[in-house]
């Protein structure tokens, strides 16, 4: 096996949602040093009632690097259309090409299923790119050196639920108790998101519904806070459970 280069990637769909889904934990891993990354596939160029979709993207991606910084994390974006993500060859190199430049030990998306399509795009994306970026013909970039499949985390589904209203059975728990004023400091970087869901969604709790859900994924280990997660374990790809290792490990120091 090869060393860690202790490097994690969130490949997420939209800005925020890193901050929403796994903020926590990426705040946990880079207080033990590990070089954090968040990407999304788009700008969020619909996530507006008033607004241009150039300004808005403008906008939220100032945003989410203001988010990413706040953990020394670096932020990164495809450049794809909100809402109009889709799986077809350049969106899956552009994937690949992203993961190959970082090279990360431990990766983060969407859920297979998840209420909207644009979560289960990325959630393809993901898990395409984590599998296949070391391979020496599937990019034109400089293969790097260090190009293990890594360890690939779905995270939760909006509320825990699938797009049938199934509850999701996470594989993995995280504590993130101790991080959660800060987690909420970088989701409330997203300013722009708030008005964005009391004009189309006609709710006000953006940051309130994220402190409910990790609340009742607390419940499940016993703890304040906690985000959850189901990992990836087929064929090729690490089955050891590596988020609880590291940080329980953490917890024990």
């Amino acid at each position: 096996m090869l060393a860690m280069s202790q490097v994690a990637l969130a490949l997420l769909a939209h800005p925020d949602d890193a901050e929403i889904l796994c903020g926590g934990t990426l705040i946990r891993l880079a207080d033990l040093g590990w070089k954090i990354h968040i990407a999304t596939a788009t700008a969020g160029d619909c996530g507006t009632m008033t607004e241009s979709a150039e300004a808005i993207s403008n906008r939220r991606t100032d945003e989410a690097r203001q988010a990413a910084a706040l953990i020394g994390g670096e932020y990164h974006c495809l450049g794809e259309l909100d809402c109009r993500v889709v799986y077809d060859k350049p969106t899956v190199q552009k994937a690949i090409d992203l993961v190959r430049s970082i090279a990360p030990d431990l990766m983060f998306t969407h859920a297979p299923k998840d209420y909207m399509m644009d979560h289960e795009i990325v959630s393809m994306l993901g898990r395409a790119s984590s599998f296949i970026y070391g391979a020496p013909n599937v990019s034109d970039q400089p293969a790097p050196d260090h190009k293990a499949i890594p360890h690939l985390y779905y995270c939760d589904p909006i509320e825990g639920v699938d797009p049938l209203g199934h509850p999701v059975e996470p594989t993995t728990v995280i504590d993130i108790t101790a991080q959660m004023d800060r987690k909420t400091q970088m989701l409330a970087c997203h300013d722009s998101q708030r008005q964005w869901l009391r004009d189309h969604h006609g709710m006000d709790e953006y940051i309130d519904a994220m402190q409910r859900h990790g609340a009742d994924r607390g419940s499940v280990i016993g703890v304040k806070y906690a985000e959850a997660f189901v990992q990836h374990r087929g064929h090729a790809y690490p089955r050891n459970d590596l988020l609880t290792e590291l940080l329980s490990r953490q917890m024990m120091i």
